[in-house]
C-alpha cells in the first residue's frame, strides 16, 4: 500500500515536471510574444494610422483630402534631456510646456509612448527630424490631417477633433486611443466608422541610439493600415459656393433637394467659417475652435439643420391641402373676404378663392381655414371639439415631415415643434384651451417651429405632387460607389390627393408670375413658390422662401429663409431665383440687365446690421402676454466677407402671442 503511494507521488511529480519543462520550452522556443518584450528595448512597436476616408461632391470633384503630419511620442521611462534650453529651442516649447508635457505622460504611463507634440507639418518636421537622435525616449510618428479644398461646406462636412479623457472612458468601441482624431460634426461624425479606415502596427528594429535599422522578422507581425471609404456627396459644389457667396453678410440657410430622390444639393448655413481652421497644428486648432466657440454669432451652428424658425407664412401651402382634403374649403367655389378683425393683412382685391389665397398670401383666408380644420362641430364643447381636431390636424402635419426628426444622415438634426393636444395639454394644465389658444398657427406663427431643411421638403413634396424620400447629402460609398442606407430609398406619400396639388401648384406658379414674389420671376424657368415673413420681437422680421423649378418634372427645391430682412419676396425669393437659374443654366443670364442687377444688389446686400443681440435657442418659447390681434406676416417691406468667421448676431426663435377667445 505504502509503496503505491509512493509511485503515484512520483509519477505526480514527474508529470507536473514535464508540463513546465513543455511551457518553458514553448515560452522561450516556439512562441515570439515573449521574445518580443524580452527585446524590448531592440524592437520598438510604430502605430500607423491610416488615411482618412476623402470626399467628393455629386460630379467627382474632391472636396476633402489628406496631408501628411508627424506627432513626437514619448516613452517617459527612456526621456533623457541632457541641456532643458536647447530641447526647448529645437522643439519651439517653453519650458514650463515641457515639464507639464512630461508629467502628463508620465502620469498616463510610464513605459508606454504617448503623445507629446502633434501635427508637425513636413516642413517643419524636416527641420527636426535629425534632431530627434539626441533625445532618448522621443520618437516620430507619421498621420495625416484633414485638407478642405475650398472654403466652403464647413457646417455640412463638420471637422474632426482629437478624442479627450472622458471620451476614452466612455467608449465601448475599443478603437480610439490618445491622440487619435474623430469625427464631432456633420458629414465627418455621421460617416466615422467609414471614414477613419483602421490603423496598423509597425515593429522595427533600433539601435542603442534609437535609429531604426530594419523592420522585424521581416514585417511578420506587422498590420497593414486601411484606407478609410472614399464617401460621394449628393452636394453640387458649383451650387454651394454660388449660395454662399449670396448669403454673405446675411444670417439663415439655404437647402435645395433633388426632389426625385432626396438628395440635398446644397446645405448653406450663414454665417460659416473657414474649414481648415480646425485642422493642422494642434495650438492652432484650438486657439480656432475656442475663437468660434465664443464667437457671439455662433458660426459652428448649423442652422440648416438646428436653427427653430417660425415658418410664417409658407406653411399656408399646407394648411391649404389640409383644408381641400377635409372638405372644408372647394378649389373652385370657395370665396372668403379678407376681414381682419382678428388678423391683419396687406392689400389685395377680396375675397378670394384657393388659388387667390395662395397667391396674395390673405392671413384672414387662412384663419378662417384653419377654423374650419380644427372646429368641426362635431362636439357641442368647445375646448373638446378643438381638441378632436387639433389632433387630425397634427396628424397631417407629421406627414409631411414637420414636427420630427426625419431621420437625414445630418449630424444633430433637430426635429422642430408641431405642437399636439399633449403639448397645450402640459401648457394649460387645466386643459381649457380652446382655439383662440392656438389660431396664431393658421399663418406659421405661435409655438410652431420647423427647421430649414423640412421647409425644403415641403417643397419637394409639392414638387412631387405628394411624397417625398428622406433628405440625405451621401449618395455612396467606396470606388463602387456603393449605395447607404435603403431608408433613403423608401417613397414617403402624404394622405392628399393629387389633384389637390395641382391646385396649389397651379397657384404657386402664380405667386412667381404675378403674386408676392415677382422679383423671383425668370422669362424661361416656370418657378412655383410661396413667400413667407416669419415674425421676430427683436428687430426686422425674417424672410422666407419655398420653391421648386421648373414646374413640370421638377430638378430642384429650395427653401431660404434670411433672417432680419423683412419681406419674403424681397429678398429670400430672389436669392432662390438665382440659385435655381445656376444650378438648371449652369449661369446667371448677365445679357439680361435686370437679372445682373438683382444678383449684383443680392451679393452687396448687408443684414447684419439689422441683427440684434439675442442667444439662439432650439426649441420655441411659450407665449405670455395675450393680445388682441396677430401682426400680419406678409405686408411689411456692403461690404463682402472677407474674414473667416462672420460678424452678425443670432437671433431669438419666440412664438407670437396669441389672444384668449
Amino acid at each position: 500500500m505504502l509503496n503505491n503511494r509512493r509511485y503515484i507521488i512520483q509519477f505526480v511529480i514527474v508529470l507536473v515536471a514535464l508540463v513546465y519543462m513543455a511551457k518553458l520550452f514553448t515560452i522561450q522556443v516556439m512562441s515570439t510574444e515573449y521574445k518580443l518584450l524580452a527585446q524590448s528595448n531592440t524592437v520598438l512597436r510604430q502605430v500607423e494610422h491610416p488615411l482618412r476616408g476623402m470626399i467628393y461632391d455629386r460630379k467627382g470633384q474632391l472636396i476633402v483630402a489628406n496631408i501628411p503630419v508627424f506627432d513626437l511620442v514619448i516613452v517617459p521611462k527612456e526621456f533623457k534631456v541632457k541641456d532643458t534650453i536647447q530641447f526647448c529651442k529645437d522643439f519651439n516649447i517653453t519650458k514650463e510646456e515641457l515639464i507639464e508635457k512630461y508629467q502628463t505622460a508620465r502620469a498616463y504611463s510610464w513605459v508606454k509612448p504617448s503623445l507629446f507634440i502633434k501635427h508637425i507639418l513636413p516642413e517643419q518636421f524636416a527641420t527636426i527630424q535629425d534632431k530627434l537622435n539626441s533625445y532618448q525616449g522621443l520618437y516620430a510618428e507619421s498621420r495625416s490631417v484633414r485638407d478642405y479644398q475650398y472654403n466652403s461646406m464647413a457646417n455640412a462636412l463638420g471637422y474632426v477633433k482629437e478624442v479627450d479623457k472622458k471620451f476614452l472612458e466612455k467608449d465601448t468601441s475599443n478603437y480610439y486611443q490618445q491622440g487619435d482624431l474623430i469625427g464631432r460634426t456633420g458629414i465627418e461624425a455621421t460617416y466615422e466608422e467609414d471614414l477613419r479606415g483602421r490603423r496598423g502596427t509597425r515593429y522595427v528594429m533600433v539601435d542603442v541610439n534609437r535609429i531604426v535599422k530594419g523592420s522585424f522578422q521581416n514585417g511578420k507581425y506587422d498590420t497593414l493600415p486601411l484606407v478609410g471609404d472614399e464617401m460621394f456627396s449628393s452636394v453640387d459644389l458649383e451650387l454651394q459656393r454660388y449660395g454662399e457667396q449670396l448669403m454673405q453678410n446675411k444670417i439663415g440657410s439655404v437647402v435645395a433637394i433633388e426632389p426625385a430622390t432626396g438628395e440635398i444639393l446644397s446645405l448653406i448655413s450663414a454665417p460659416s467659417y473657414n474649414p481648415n481652421l480646425l485642422t493642422g497644428n494642434g495650438k492652432e486648432v484650438s486657439q480656432h475652435y475656442m475663437e468660434l466657440v465664443e464667437n457671439e454669432y455662433k458660426p459652428l451652428f448649423n442652422r440648416p439643420i438646428m436653427a427653430l424658425y417660425p415658418p410664417g407664412s409658407i406653411i399656408k401651402l399646407v394648411q391649404c391641402l389640409i383644408g381641400l382634403q377635409e372638405g372644408v374649403i372647394d378649389s373652385t367655389q370657395t370665396h372668403i373676404p379678407c376681414v381682419q378683425d382678428v388678423v391683419k393683412c396687406h392689400s389685395h382685391k377680396s375675397p378670394l378663392d384657393v388659388k387667390g389665397s395662395i397667391q396674395h398670401s390673405c392671413n384672414p383666408f387662412y384663419y378662417k381655414v384653419f377654423n374650419r380644420i380644427i372646429r368641426r362641430g362635431e362636439f357641442d364643447n368647445n375646448s373638446e371639439d378643438t381638441r378632436i381636431g387639433l389632433a387630425k390636424w397634427h396628424k397631417y402635419m407629421l406627414s409631411f415631415g414637420l414636427g420630427e426628426k426625419m431621420g437625414t444622415d445630418l449630424h444633430n438634426e433637430k426635429g422642430g415643434n408641431i405642437p399636439s393636444v399633449a403639448y397645450y395639454d402640459k401648457r394649460f394644465k387645466n386643459k381649457k384651451w380652446r382655439f383662440g389658444n392656438i389660431y396664431s398657427l393658421s399663418i406659421g406663427q405661435g409655438e410652431m417651429g420647423v427647421v430649414p431643411l423640412q421647409m425644403a421638403n415641403v417643397a419637394a413634396i409639392m414638387a412631387n405632387r405628394g411624397y417625398f424620400y428622406t433628405p440625405h447629402i451621401i449618395r455612396g460609398k467606396g470606388k463602387d460607389r456603393m449605395e447607404l442606407d435603403p431608408k433613403f430609398k423608401v417613397k414617403h406619400e402624404v394622405p392628399i390627393h393629387k389633384a389637390h396639388f395641382n391646385t396649389v401648384v397651379d397657384a404657386m406658379e402664380k405667386v412667381v408670375s404675378a403674386g408676392t414674389a415677382r422679383r423671383a420671376f425668370i422669362k424661361d424657368i416656370p418657378i412655383c413658390g410661396k413667400t413667407g415673413t416669419a415674425q421676430n420681437p427683436h428687430g426686422e422680421d425674417h424672410s422666407v422662401f419655398i420653391a421648386f423649378a421648373p414646374k413640370n418634372n421638377p430638378k430642384i427645391a429650395i427653401a431660404v429663409y434670411v433672417e432680419n430682412s423683412g419681406f419674403g419676396g424681397t429678398w429670400a425669393a430672389p436669392i432662390a431665383s438665382l440659385m435655381i437659374e445656376k444650378y438648371l443654366k449652369g449661369k446667371i443670364n448677365h445679357e439680361d440687365p435686370k437679372r445682373k442687377a438683382l444678383e449684383e444688389e443680392i451679393m452687396n446686400k448687408n443684414f447684419m446690421v439689422n441683427a440684434k443681440k439675442k442667444k439662439v435657442v432650439e426649441e420655441p418659447k411659450d407665449s405670455k402676454t395675450p393680445k388682441k390681434t396677430t401682426k400680419g406676416t406678409e405686408n411689411k417691406q456692403s461690404v463682402a466677407l472677407t474674414q473667416y468667421l462672420s460678424t452678425a448676431p443670432p437671433t431669438t426663435t419666440e412664438t407670437a402671442n396669441t389672444p384668449k377667445q
